[in-house]
């Protein structure tokens, strides 16, 4: 006999959700940087390295520039960001950044200055990223995509798209372009907890109709 479902909706301070399964944690409660800002509910899964996420799959992330992730993400083992502090010189005849290993040759740390620089990783709401994906500094993924496991993101991906491959290519969007709109309007990821937690089977399984008559103060017929 199945238990009753709990009446309290899923709580997005606990690192650990799922009870038995340490290779799952929520990364907000997580995250300690404040080059990193996660949304609320997203998750990683990791067996053997859940809580090193930041170092494990941020990498070279010295800063300025941010890595922000939107809220019900679900980013599988393996994904790695990689980010602006990678970048090496390139218009010398060597890229290697000697003044790094110190010594006299850090009085040359000029050199490293003003390397490329493509601003903050942004991920949008929704995105389900795939096992062991490289995301590219200063990708932005729009909400809602789904990115092909081993993946290397180089470019944008527009809100729904699916893309896959090295580089990645847009291999289609889930939606029309005009539900695109309707969705992106709808935003249920920003709707109030106590309301999604009504409407969890609508947002998993329902269509965009039913997501729009779902949504916060929408008319419904009498």
């Amino acid at each position: 006999m199945m238990s009753p479902s709990s009446p309290v909706p899923a709580d997005p301070t606990v690192l650990h959700p799922m009870p038995g399964q340490p290779r799952v944690v929520q990364l907000k409660p997580l995250v300690t940087s404040e080059l990193v800002e996660v949304g609320d509910y997203s998750y990683y899964d990791d067996p053997e390295h859940a809580t090193e996420f930041e170092t494990r799959n941020v990498l070279y992330h010295y800063g300025p520039e941010r890595l922000v992730i939107g809220k019900f993400c679900a980013l599988g083992t393996g994904v790695r960001f990689i980010m602006n502090g990678a970048n090496h010189r390139m218009d010398g005849p060597s890229t290697f950044p000697f003044p790094t290993l110190g010594g006299s040759w850090a009085d040359h740390f000029d050199l490293l200055t003003g390397l490329p620089n493509r601003g903050d990783t942004v991920i949008g709401n929704d995105v389900w990223i795939g096992y062991e994906a490289v995301i590219m500094p200063g990708v932005r993924i729009g909400h809602g995509a789904i990115i092909s496991s081993r993946s290397v993101v180089v470019s944008d991906v527009p809100d729904y798209g699916i893309v896959g491959g090295n580089p990645a290519r847009l291999l289609r969007t889930r939606y029309e372009e005009a539900d695109i709109a309707r969705l992106l309007t709808v935003a249920w990821w920003d709707w109030p907890t106590e309301h999604l937690t009504r409407h969890i089977r609508t947002v998993m399984s329902g269509t965009v109709a039913e997501l729009e008559a779902a949504a916060p103060g929408a008319e419904r017929p009498s």
